[in-house]
């Protein structure tokens, strides 16, 4: 299913240009339009999903797959130090398009991005009751 209203449907299905780096029946690749670094590309479903909730399993899998193939091809021709991959489920955690993509960042020495965060310093109760709540 396709959403008429979303910008990521129709860049995925090519009703918008795009810097297309790969493409076949169920998913786009394209550059980012914003790029963290040289090279920063979009995984783009053809099919509407708003997150990774939404998106089904097989497509989960065979994006992460994707994002396997195109990190190498990224390494090897770009030349880049490593990849990060980046993926965003609802405003809180930073998604502002509401149609599950995955970043591939490329990353290089010293290129000024830092794609971390703040460790905390939990105690191991706090650790074992989230432990608790989440395995049971």
């Amino acid at each position: 299913m396709r959403k008429d209203n979303c910008i990521f449907c129709k860049i995925a299905n090519g009703e918008i240009p795009s810097k297309t780096l790969y493409e076949d029946r169920e998913f786009r690749v394209i550059l980012d339009l914003a790029p963290a670094t040289r090279g920063h590309a979009l995984i783009l479903p053809k099919e509407h999903a708003d997150d990774l909730y939404d998106l089904p399993e097989d497509s989960a899998a065979k994006a992460m797959r994707l994002a396997r193939k195109m990190g190498r091809i990224m390494e090897e021709r770009l030349q880049c130090d490593g990849l990060n991959l980046v993926q965003n489920n609802k405003e809180a955690a930073g998604q502002t398009v509401r149609h599950f993509h995955l970043h591939l960042i490329p990353r290089y020495r010293d290129d000024g991005q830092n794609i971390n965060w703040k460790p905390g310093k939990p105690s191991d109760e706090e650790l074992e009751a989230v432990r608790e709540l989440i395995a049971r």
